[in-house]
């Protein structure tokens, strides 16, 4: 049997892309699962659950811009990189197109956000938090993991990434030493993004040999186009996801916004495992959307073992990683455990099928009314019931979703 895997990793180049690419991530993921375990219990014991909740507060509205400026290109941009990745004009175009794209959505976002924090007093009390936190999004935009995904370069993500974690917790325990210092860590990401942003744009140019050019108008507009379907499956969740979170801090204030954090942290890191599978495999399936059914059975079986990890390991997760301040999280994380099975049928279902056939308004018309759904059972339960009705309000959510996502995806398929 062993022999028999060896022979196929040796003499299938997709089967040894694939096992490469996952290895790279699986690193990858590690490490964002250790540096979290190094920078947490730190900052949490310096800065205190209120200004937890505060950075946590700035993120979830930060959430709304990445989404805008990514506008659902790590999806259509990837699938269609990955179509024809050997005509490097064609791909140089896509992505020059992307970039633009993102360019231009990210000074219109500046200026809002700016308006905003002038006209409405509560964000203007957190305006300079709101901008350090912005500060991470150029960084962001020019770190386009995308077109390494698109060329299953999976290595380059990983290497970059690590060195974006490394300057960032370096940095933290540097420059954070007591709880006024919160302010600086959003900075201290945005540097991290930044290093790795400037080592990506020299791969792109000088090793992948693709091109930044200048395209004409009308084609940045029929790119923005082509991905409005994505991009709305992307937003419309923000609406009882980060809006939650936002609602929170509205409403029960710091605390309450930073047990949630804390405990969605868990169910955070986490995900990043699960979504190791799912971007390994898109580009993959992007090819050989036949092979659906070996990316469904790998999947399963993390997003239930993951499951069980985060129901047993709540109290743990707590107790070494965080601080008495926190000890309600445990609830949390506990209401999440259920997120991975969830979420996998989201994944499997959604983005790495019915995206990869074509059919992201099968899948936007799921997620617009599931997230109007969410947006009204958050403003009620999370008033009402605290972090409690928020976590309760997600979960439900993403299991309607999950569900609804994997009948219309075995319809499709039967259908052909």
């Amino acid at each position: 049997m062993i022999g028999k895997i060896k022979n196929i990793y040796k003499y299938n180049e997709n089967a040894k892309v694939l096992v490469n690419n996952f290895v790279f991530l699986i690193l990858l993921k590690a490490a964002s699962f250790i540096f979290p375990l190094i920078t947490l219990p730190y900052l949490s014991k310096v800065i205190g659950v209120e200004k937890f909740g505060a950075i946590a507060f700035a993120a979830a509205v930060m959430t709304f811009v990445e989404t805008i400026t990514d506008w659902g290109f790590n999806y259509t941009a990837t699938r269609d990189v990955a179509k024809c990745r050997d005509d490097l004009q064609q791909v140089s175009r896509i992505f020059s197109e992307v970039m633009w794209c993102k360019i231009i959505l990210t000074t219109i976002c500046f200026f809002v956000l700016y308006l905003l924090c002038n006209c409405i007093p509560y964000l203007g009390t957190y305006k300079n938090l709101l901008f350090f936190t912005f500060a991470y999004i150029p960084g962001h935009i020019f770190f386009p993991e995308w077109l390494f995904q698109a060329f299953e370069r999976m290595k380059y993500i990983t290497i970059l990434s690590l060195l974006s974690k490394l300057v960032f917790t370096i940095l933290i325990f540097v420059c954070i030493r007591k709880d006024v210092d919160y302010i600086y860590q959003p900075l201290l990401n945005a540097a991290g993004f930044g290093v790795s942003a400037f080592f990506a744009f020299y791969i792109i140019l000088n090793k992948l040999k693709v091109h930044f050019l200048i395209p004409s108008l009308n084609s940045i507009y029929m790119r923005l186009k082509s991905s409005v379907d994505m991009f709305i499956s992307l937003i419309f969740p923000n609406l009882y996801t980060s809006m939650s979170t936002v609602i929170l801090q509205t409403y029960c204030g710091n605390t309450a916004t930073g047990i949630y954090s804390g405990g969605q942290k868990m169910q955070s890191i986490i995900d990043e495992f699960t979504k190791v599978l799912s971007r390994t495999f898109f580009p993959f399936l992007a090819r050989r959307k036949e092979k659906h059914y070996i990316y469904v059975w790998i999947s399963a079986i993390i997003s239930v073992l993951s499951c069980v990890l985060m129901f047993l390991g709540a109290d743990l997760f707590v107790e070494y990683l965080l601080t008495p301040e926190f000890h309600n999280a445990a609830v949390v994380i506990r209401i999440f455990s259920i997120s991975p099975f969830f979420l996998f049928l989201m994944n499997t279902y959604g983005t790495n099928y019915l995206v990869i056939v074509g059919k992201e308004n099968i899948l936007r018309n799921i997620i617009v009314g599931c997230s109007a759904l969410g947006f009204v059972l958050t403003c009620f339960f999370t008033i009402q019931f605290s972090y409690i009705g928020a976590s309760i309000t997600v979960v439900s959510v993403w299991g309607i979703r999950g569900m609804l996502t994997y009948y219309y995806a075995i319809k499709c398929k039967k259908n052909g």
